[in-house]
């Protein structure tokens, strides 16, 4: 199974993710101080059966990666994830 990570940060410095697969929402968390402990607590709680997810942050797909490669790269996938997003919202203003 692979599932999406969405990961924001509205109306503050904050972060919140929720986990979907195929649209379902499987749990959520908010208020975490940074996107690498968002990321790792997505991780943390996922099931035995999940081979990979799909990393979003503010609405831009970043990637999708198998769930060993995440659990040992957080800061660089975190650091793909705003990179990525940055440069879609250069590209397109007002996307946000």
């Amino acid at each position: 199974m692979i599932v999406r990570i969405e990961i924001d940060t509205p109306q503050s410095s904050l972060f919140d993710y929720r986990v979907t697969y195929e649209g379902e929402s499987l749990y959520a968390d908010a208020e975490l101080p940074s996107l690498v402990d968002a990321l790792v607590a997505a991780v943390e709680g996922l099931a035995p059966d999940v081979v990979g997810a799909e990393v979003w942050y503010r609405g831009v797909v970043s990637g999708t990666y198998p769930l060993h490669v995440i659990a040992g790269n957080h800061a660089q996938i975190a650091t793909h994830a705003v990179n990525t997003t940055a440069a879609i919202m250069e590209a397109m203003p007002g996307f946000e």
